[in-house]
C-alpha cells in the first residue's frame, strides 16, 4: 500500500517512498559495477529528531500555498491556535482517504541529494478542508492512458501504484528516466518466505529465494487496510468515549492543531513496550473538560483508564484491545496464505508498524510453530534500501505472479451464432464484432522479469493508416468473458500506431511485443513496414 518509485540515471539511483503514515527517500551514487551502498535521508533535524522517514503530512496556508511537509508541517500546525489553525489546510495520512475516489493528482517534486525542497499536490479541485477535513467534491477528470493515482490505490498497494504519474511530472521538470517500483529483499536460506510490510496498510508477499539470491514470487501480493492507522483510530475512539462526542467534537473544531499533536503522540506509543501508557492531556482539552465537571469524573465509569496528574493512564490490557482488529486481520490474511500449501520457513516483518513489540510478539505467538519470524533492526529502512537495490538490478526479482488477467480489445469477423448483436458493425471489408477481450496473460500466471511475449494481428481495413490498441485488466473469473465492456473489466491504457504505407492492404502484419514481468507492463507496437510506438504503464 505505498507509492514507491525508483529513478535510475547513469550511476545514480533515487528512491522516493510515499507511504500512508511515513514517507522518505533513499539513493545510491556507486557505479553499476560496484557493490551498492544505499543511503537514506535523515528527517527531523529542525525538530530535534533523526529518523529515516518523515510523517506523510503536508501544510498549506489559507490561499492553498504550500508551506511545509513532514515534521516541519506537523510542528507548524501543532503551534497554531484557534482561527489560525482552522484557516490552514493540513493533510495527514491522506493516502488512505483516496481509496475508492476517482481523482487525478499531479505531483511536482523538486529534489536534490540533500533534501526535498518542495512537495506540492495540485488537484483540479481543492482536496482538503481547513482544519484537516477531506473535501468530497473530487475531480473525476483523468488521462485514460495514465491511470489515476486513486484508481491505483483502489487496486491496493500490491498493484504497485505510481510510476506513470511520477514519470509525467519528472519529465516536466527535466528529470525523466527509467522508473521502477521496489521490492523488499531478504537474506535468507533458499526457501520460500512471506514478507509482511506494514504501516497504514498490511501488504503480504510470498517469495522463494533462488540460488544466487534472486527472488521468485510464488503468490501475488495481497493484504488489507488494517495496519497501524487502525490502532490510532481505536485510540481516538476511546478518547471520544472518555470525554463524550460533544466535548471531543468541540475540541477538535476549536483546537485542531493541539488535537493533531495529541494524536501524533499516540501514534508513537505503538512502538513502545507492552506496558501501561501515559498520554499527556493537552491543555485546552483539560480546560474544556473542567468546565463540565471535575476531570476525574470522566474516568470513573470506564475500565482500563484513569486520570494521573495531567495524563491519561491506559492499562496495557486496554492498549492491547486497540490492536485486536488489526492483529486479527493480519492473522487471517497470513493463515489464508499458509493454507495454500506453500512450505514457508520465514516470515519477515518490515515497515513502520513492525517496530511495535505488540505486533511482533503476536506474529511470533501465532506462527512460530510453522515459521521463523524475522524483523530487521531497522524495519522502516528495509523497504527503501531494498528498493534502491532493486532499481540497480531488476533481475533480483526473477519472476512475478500476475495480479490480474490482462487483455487487448480486438475486432473479429461477426458471427451471429457467437456474438452479441449490439457489438456488430460494418465497414468496407464486411461485418465485424467490436470489443473482443483477447487474453494476453492470466491472473496468477508466472511471468519472467525480462520475458517478452509477441502477438500478431492485421488491420480491419485496407486503407487503414492508424491502429488503436486498448488494453484492459480484470480480477474476475474469465470463463465466459468475451467483451471488454463486461462487468469487472477495467481499461488501463491505449496506444495508436501510425501505419501510413497501405500497399499491402489487410495483409500488413502488426506486432505487439509485451513485457509483463517487470513492475510496469511495457508494450511495443510494430508496423512491419515502417512504424513503431511504445507505451509503459504500471503492472
Amino acid at each position: 500500500n505505498s507509492l514507491n518509485s525508483t529513478f535510475v540515471s547513469l550511476n545514480k539511483i533515487n528512491l522516493f517512498y510515499f507511504g500512508t503514515a511515513y514517507s522518505g527517500y533513499a539513493f545510491s551514487l556507486t557505479k553499476r559495477e560496484a557493490e551498492i551502498d544505499p543511503r537514506l535521508k535523515s528527517w527531523g533535524k529542525k525538530t530535534s529528531l533523526r529518523t529515516p522517514k518523515t510523517p506523510t503530512c503536508i501544510l498549506f496556508d489559507e490561499h492553498e500555498k504550500f508551506l511545509s511537509f513532514g515534521y516541519e508541517a506537523q510542528s507548524a500546525y501543532f503551534r497554531t491556535r484557534g482561527d489560525e489553525a482552522r484557516n490552514k489546510f493540513f493533510f495527514e495520512c491522506f493516502k488512505m482517504s483516496l481509496y475508492d475516489k476517482v481523482i487525478f493528482l499531479t505531483f511536482l517534486c523538486f529534489y536534490g541529494l540533500k533534501e526535498i525542497e518542495a512537495f506540492y499536490i495540485h488537484c483540479e479541485r481543492p482536496l482538503l478542508n481547513r482544519g484537516g477535513g477531506l473535501r468530497h467534491q473530487l475531480s473525476a477528470s483523468y488521462n485514460p492512458v495514465l491511470t489515476s493515482l486513486s484508481r491505483r490505490l483502489n487496486a491496493q498497494s500490491h498493484s504497485q501504484p505510481g510510476p506513470s504519474d511520477l514519470r509525467k511530472s519528472h519529465y516536466r521538470v527535466g528529470l525523466g528516466s527509467t522508473i521502477s517500483s521496489p521490492e523488499t529483499l531478504a537474506d535468507c536460506d533458499p526457501h520460500p518466505f512471506s514478507c509482511l510490510g506494514s504501516c497504514g496498510t498490511i501488504d503480504i508477499t510470498v517469495h522463494e529465494v533462488l540460488e544466487g539470491g534472486a527472488l521468485k514470487e510464488l503468490h501475488k501480493a495481497s493484504g488489507n487496510d488494517l495496519g497501524g492507522q487502525t490502532v490510532d483510530k481505536k485510540f481516538k475512539e476511546f478518547l471520544r468515549e472518555i470525554f463524550s462526542d460533544r466535548l471531543w467534537d468541540e475540541y477538535e473544531k476549536k483546537h485542531p492543531g493541539e488535537m493533531q499533536k495529541m494524536m501524533y503522540d499516540i501514534s508513537v506509543l505503538k512502538e513502545n513496550d507492552d506496558d501501561d501508557v501515559d498520554i499527556s492531556c493537552q491543555y485546552n482539552l483539560g480546560e474544556m473538560a473542567k468546565e463540565q465537571q471535575k476531570i476525574e469524573k470522566f474516568f470513573e465509569s470506564l475500565r482500563g483508564v484513569s486520570w494521573n496528574e495531567g495524563s491519561i493512564k491506559i492499562s496495557k490490557e486496554k492498549v492491547r484491545s486497540f490492536f485486536a482488529e488489526s492483529l486479527n486481520g493480519i492473522t487471517k490474511s497470513l493463515r489464508e496464505i499458509l493454507k495454500k500449501g506453500f512450505t514457508i520457513k520465514y516470515i519477515l516483518l518490515v515497515g513502520g508498524y513492525s517496530q511495535s513489540l505488540i505486533l511482533r510478539q503476536h506474529i511470533t505467538n501465532q506462527f512460530s510453530d510453522q515459521c521463523k519470524v524475522l524483523c530487521p533492526s531497522h524495519p522502516q529502512e528495509a523497504i527503501m534500501k531494498g528498493a534502491v537495490m532493486f532499481g540497480r538490478n531488476p533481475a533480483l526479482v526473477a519472476s512475478r505472479i500476475s495480479a490480474f488477467t490482462y487483455g487487448v480489445s480486438l475486432s473479429l469477423r461477426f458471427d451471429a451464432s457467437k456474438h452479441r448483436a449490439d457489438k456488430r458493425y460494418t465497414n468496407k471489408e464486411g461485418e465485424w464484432c467490436d470489443g473482443i477481450f483477447c487474453v494476453l496473460v492470466k491472473e496468477n500466471e508466472e511471468v519472467g522479469w525480462d520475458k517478452t511475449s509477441e502477438y500478431s494481428c492485421t488491420p480491419i481495413e485496407r486503407d487503414q493508416t492508424a491502429i488503436t490498441f486498448a488494453f484492459y485488466r480484470t480480477e474476475r473469473n474469465i470463463q465466459g468473458l468475451m467483451y471488454v465492456d463486461e462487468w469487472g473489466v477495467e481499461k488501463i491504457g491505449s496506444i495508436i500506431l501510425e501505419s501510413p504505407v497501405t500497399a499491402r492492404g489487410m495483409n500488413r502484419e502488426i506486432k505487439l511485443q509485451i513485457k509483463f514481468g517487470a513492475t510496469e507492463m511495457t508494450v511495443t507496437a510494430i508496423d512491419g513496414i515502417i512504424g513503431i510506438i511504445m507505451l509503459n504503464y504500471e503492472n
